[in-house]
């Protein structure tokens, strides 16, 4: 099998993208360490809640401030990152001054999905990584403020019942599963895609009586079965864990969706799109499926804000037109 290194060489090394690379292999390792963490929790005592809140006000695990100083530890010192946004900073965070600075930013959600640790269900990781626009000054959140489109690369990693490393540097989709044995993540899962059709969605369904009425009327029709108007049976999942989610719809086709509702019309939705929206959208448009908010393709949105929100819906391209369509009746 090839590792990633290797994969990571033959795809870039050649290229002026060399550095990418090098930091794409920074990041790997930075989820080995996070996935090590994990697994260790209960015996660490790094397991339950920390007594503080991220900038979004949500309360914070102990593995989410851990998986960010290693997400931060791995990627600073190699002189590729300018710069850094995470969901557990309210700031963008600035390298030290004595660190040589290159000439990518990176946004990351350290550990998506941490609510489910302490109960052993699967988490991950998520990054993106972009130019930084000028690479003559030191880098300021404004930067970050890209569409999806320029993304370089993109990628998660996933901790379940093994670890694995899925990746995108707009070359189409691979999957590395990581070899306990000896420590590298070997290429298990290459050119991966994503089937146009499906009958499987996942979806917070408690969430139903908030939703707008184009997603009411599209979960209406899959509940409805081969009796109703798409004349199918479907299948809802709900992990809580956008990387499971996703995965899942890698593997096996299917739709992920996390709209917008009702519940403060002042709320555009509830992911953020610089590091968890973008970097998905853009590996489910690379496997060959698509993404929007309803209205409009996600890598296309203009941020105004590193850690704006915004409605998700991803999957099956078939599937995503379908809702987009909904939207425009």
């Amino acid at each position: 099998m090839t590792s990633f290194a290797e994969f990571i060489q033959q795809q870039l090394g050649a290229t002026d993208r060399a550095d990418l690379g090098l930091l794409l292999n920074q990041f790997a390792s930075a989820c080995k360490s996070i996935g090590n963490a994990i697994n260790r929790a209960a015996f660490t005592g790094a397991s339950g809640v920390s007594n503080t809140d991220n900038v979004q006000g949500e309360h914070q695990k102990k593995l989410d401030i851990i998986s960010n100083d290693l997400m931060i530890g791995w990627t600073q010192w190699g002189g590729h990152a300018a710069a850094m946004v995470s969901e557990e900073l309210e700031a963008m965070y600035s390298l030290p001054p004595e660190l040589q600075r290159g000439r990518y930013l990176l946004a990351f959600d350290p550990l998506d999905g941490s609510s489910n640790v302490d109960v052993n269900i699967s988490v991950g990781s998520i990054f993106s990584v972009l130019l930084a626009p000028d690479q003559h000054r030191a880098a300021r959140a404004e930067d970050f403020l890209q569409p999806g489109t320029q993304q370089v690369a993109a990628g998660y990693a996933l901790y379940g019942p093994s670890t694995m490393l899925v990746l995108t540097t707009g070359q189409g989709v691979n999957g590395f599963t990581l070899d306990a044995a000896t420590g590298e993540f070997m290429l298990t899962h290459p050119a991966m895609s994503i089937e146009p059709e499906t009958r499987e969605f996942a979806i917070n369904a408690s969430n139903m009586r908030h939703w707008e009425t184009p997603v009411q009327r599209y979960i209406d029709e899959c509940l409805a079965g081969k009796e109703g108007p798409r004349g199918n049976n479907f299948n809802m999942r709900w992990v809580a864990s956008m990387v499971a989610e996703v995965h899942r719809i890698l593997m096996r086709g299917g739709v992920f969706m996390y709209p917008r509702d009702n519940r403060d019309p002042a709320k555009p939705g509830k992911l953020r799109l610089l590091y968890e929206a973008n970097p998905m959208s853009f590996i489910v448009e690379q496997a060959g499926g698509a993404s929007t908010t309803g209205t409009q393709r996600i890598l296309e949105l203009q941020p105004d804000h590193i850690h704006q929100r915004v409605a998700v819906m991803l999957g099956s391209r078939h599937e995503i037109e379908r809702i987009v369509s909904y939207h425009r009746t």
